[in-house]
């Protein structure tokens, strides 16, 4: 199910359960994963993309494993808040998956989000290589973490 906003996600999502964050690049997905209670997001792997199907089997068996409850994809809006055309290939990617799983999908901005995490790694002190082997999944972690900020605040409001 595709929720529209993340008010309509939080609303799709049973109480307890993790959640996961997708960075949907053209070449990767970068993978993060919460705690059960949604507090924390932990950046998890990167998916080489090969095509759909092989990507959402991939995706897939890491939701079940993990026990995922819901699915969030970073938007990539552009700067003026406009959406390009890698947003419509994100929206297509959820259509897609919805077919796959009843699991409730929702978006969230990712503007930005690569940045925050090359910034956060260079600070770290990263290598350029090993920068360049989990950026993708950082990235996906800095998403989630948004959303679940959002979600936290939901959640206080709702009480």
């Amino acid at each position: 199910m595709i929720c529209a906003t993340i008010e309509e996600f939080f609303a799709a999502l049973p109480r307890f359960g993790a959640v996961a964050g997708l960075d949907l690049g053209t070449k990767t997905i970068g993978v993060a994963v919460s705690d059960t209670l949604r507090s924390v997001a932990s950046p998890l792997s990167t998916i080489r993309r090969e095509k759909f199907t092989l990507d959402a089997e991939k995706l897939l068996k890491i939701v079940a494993e993990r026990e995922i409850a819901g699915i969030v994809l970073g938007l990539p809006m552009n700067m003026d808040g406009t959406e390009g055309p890698r947003c419509q290939s994100t929206r297509a990617f959820a259509r897609n998956l919805e077919k796959l799983t009843p699991l409730p999908i929702g978006f969230w901005d990712e503007r930005l989000s690569t940045v925050a995490a090359e910034r956060a790694m260079l600070e770290a002190d990263m290598s350029r290589k090993r920068r360049a082997e989990v950026i993708d999944h950082v990235a996906a972690g800095f998403i989630l973490q948004g959303a679940l900020d959002r979600l936290a605040h939901l959640r206080a409001s709702n009480v």
